[in-house]
């Protein structure tokens, strides 16, 4: 059967889209072949079918394997049969014969417009992930597309890809509608089939990076360096930053005038609170720092990693927070274990400040 326009459309189409010829043929191949097989032939055989773009021709065989067993399997023929049709056919003989099937023109086009379709859609969804596998860390703007009991799918982009975001990576209290506008961290790029997915959350801080690189441009051009992010999504971030530049006021930049570039990435972060610590290599006196935004009057190193923190008696709630909450993202920023104790309780233990201890 001959079909040069169906085989210079498949040109075009490789052409325009950037999928091979080969990958076509061979999708089409598998394609034709259940399609022939379930309307046509059932179980009496296996169907081939070849295309063959040079002849501009499409050949459809038959192939059937000899057999003396009771029942017959699929692809296989009794021997009798096979003699009727080959007169010196023999057990384990594999007949192929080729054949015109019935309405070739309707199930061809059928088939490959089903192909090609399927093919353009997955080939412009790989090179959008491909592209994608770059984002992977990035600050993303995406319009929320769909809501249901546990995920939330944001249209990335142009909306050529969906970004995911999980339960684990919504933040407590923040509230997803349909339609609105969102900023997202890229967590993960899954490439597998049909399966691929663009993971994105809210939850990490990594989002409160980038956010603060968008607002702050000493950070972006790497003036002021954020050495490291605690957070509870939704409730309070601490970050610590630095500069090589002793003319830097790296917590002023972060700041900005008035406020506003803190402000606008609390904004972003619906009110979560943010403490911006100024990182020093000296462990005790980062220490005092990370318990802002409580006065510390001394920090004491008990062992390795481990440190008693010391503040007056009124402001020991505030060091350690609502249910832990300030001393553990302390603990997580400094990687320190740190006990706080109030001033009386601390002198009952006989506890005083050493040299090096910080004053905030």
């Amino acid at each position: 059967m001959i079909n040069k326009d169906f085989f210079a459309a498949l040109a075009d189409l490789e052409r325009e889209k950037g999928i091979s010829e080969e990958t076509f043929l061979d999708a089409l191949e598998t394609a034709l072949v259940s399609a022939y097989k379930k309307q046509y032939v059932g179980e009496a055989g296996k169907v081939e079918v070849k295309l063959d773009p040079e002849k501009g021709t499409i050949r459809c065989f038959l192939t059937r394997t000899v057999s003396d067993a009771e029942e017959l399997g699929e692809g296989e023929i009794s021997l009798e049969e096979a003699q009727e049709i080959k007169k010196n056919a023999k057990v384990g003989d594999v007949l192929r014969d080729e054949f015109a099937p019935k309405d070739f023109s309707r199930i061809a086009a059928q088939t490959a417009k089903q192909v090609i379709l399927q093919k353009i859609h997955e080939t412009e969804r790989d090179n959008t992930l491909s592209e994608f596998s770059d984002k992977e860390g990035e600050l993303m703007s995406g319009l929320i597309r769909k809501v249901d009991a546990r995920n939330v799918y944001i249209e990335l982009g142009k909306g050529q890809i969906e970004g995911l975001m999980l339960p684990q990576d919504q933040v407590p209290g923040e509230r997803y509608n349909v339609g609105d506008k969102i900023k997202v961290y890229v967590k993960r790029v899954k490439s597998g089939g049909r399966n691929a997915q663009v993971l994105v959350t809210r939850a990490a801080p990594g989002l409160v990076k980038r956010l603060f690189e968008e607002e702050v441009p000493e950070i972006k051009a790497g003036t002021v360096i954020v050495k490291g992010i605690s957070r509870e999504p939704g409730h309070r971030t601490k970050m610590a930053i630095m500069s090589e530049d002793e003319r830097v006021d790296a917590v002023g930049a972060c700041v900005g005038n008035k406020g506003a570039r803190v402000n606008a990435v609390v904004a972003e972060l619906n009110g979560e609170k943010i403490d911006i610590i100024l990182w020093s290599e000296n462990p005790l006196e980062f220490i005092a720092k990370a318990l802002s935004p409580a006065t510390v009057l001394s920090v004491t190193q008990m062992g390795e990693k481990s440190a008693v923190a010391v503040v007056p008696d009124d402001k020991l709630s505030l060091a350690i927070g609502r249910d832990g909450q300030n001393a553990r993202l302390a603990a997580r920023l400094t990687g320190w274990k740190i006990d706080v104790k109030s001033e009386s309780a601390a002198a009952k233990l006989n506890l005083e400040a050493p040299a090096e201890a910080s004053e905030e």
